[in-house]
């Protein structure tokens, strides 16, 4: 595939890498998944702060549970298809695959999260990296991101996922609430599992689709008409 080539401005990320472990490769990524970088991830709970309001997740347990779900079965390993297929897509598919993974939300917050972090990430790549990527939802822009500034795939994915996993973990801290502590067992004890969904999931394809954190699917859309809300999701 042909890539554009990062412009004057993209002097701090690599436009080639040799390894996987390139230290400039890797303190991008790190740039690019830090809690600084503004997509405004903290802001959403992806349906976490409904299920503690009506009492359902609780525990440090039961939160790892539940995000074990969301990693396995929901959209950790279709935000990892989808990443993918943007990484190896022509500019020309992006709309094509950014538009089924719209589609796969299951509700209008989660439409949101996934669309207004895309946006906010893209806008900042393209000013600070210098590309032209259009607006598009958050794993489909990272693939497409990475793609654009040449940075490896697997790497990409692995920090994409447990960023996800981290900024969940961040919202049950402040929800459930669980201690600093307590969040950093739990993501721990999730990360073998972020390394075994990007070790299948980065090879499959968009046909491979599918969820059934169905619990967690609904209680997106009963977020949705929450009365008292700290998150948009």
């Amino acid at each position: 595939r042909s890539r554009p080539k990062a412009g004057p401005m993209a002097t701090a990320a690599p436009t080639a890498m040799s390894t996987d472990s390139d230290p400039a490769v890797m303190l991008t990524l790190a740039q690019w998944f830090s809690p600084a970088f503004p997509i405004g991830a903290f802001s959403y709970s992806h349906g976490l702060e409904a299920l503690v309001d009506r009492g359902e997740i609780g525990t440090v347990a039961q939160f790892r549970d539940w995000m074990a779900h969301v990693l396995e079965h929901g959209t950790g390993r279709n935000d990892l298809i989808f990443l993918s297929a943007a990484y190896r897509a022509d500019r020309s598919e992006l709309a094509g695959i950014d538009a089924l993974a719209r589609a796969m939300a299951p509700s209008s917050e989660r439409l949101l999260e996934t669309v207004d972090q895309g946006g906010s990430f893209i806008r900042t790549i393209n000013a600070v990296w210098s590309q032209d990527l259009p607006p598009l939802s958050y794993p489909v822009a990272v693939g497409a991101a990475a793609g654009a500034c040449d940075l490896p795939l697997e790497p990409t994915a692995r920090m994409y996922i447990h960023g996800f996993l981290s900024a969940l973990t961040s919202a049950a801290i402040r929800l459930v609430p669980l201690g600093q502590t307590e969040g950093q067992q739990a993501i721990l004890a999730l990360t073998p599992l972020c390394h075994q969904l990007c070790d299948t999931a980065l090879d499959a394809p968009l046909d491979s689709l599918g969820s059934s954190t169905f619990l967690a699917d609904i209680a997106s859309m009963q977020h949705e008409t929450q009365y008292s809300r700290m998150f948009r999701s």
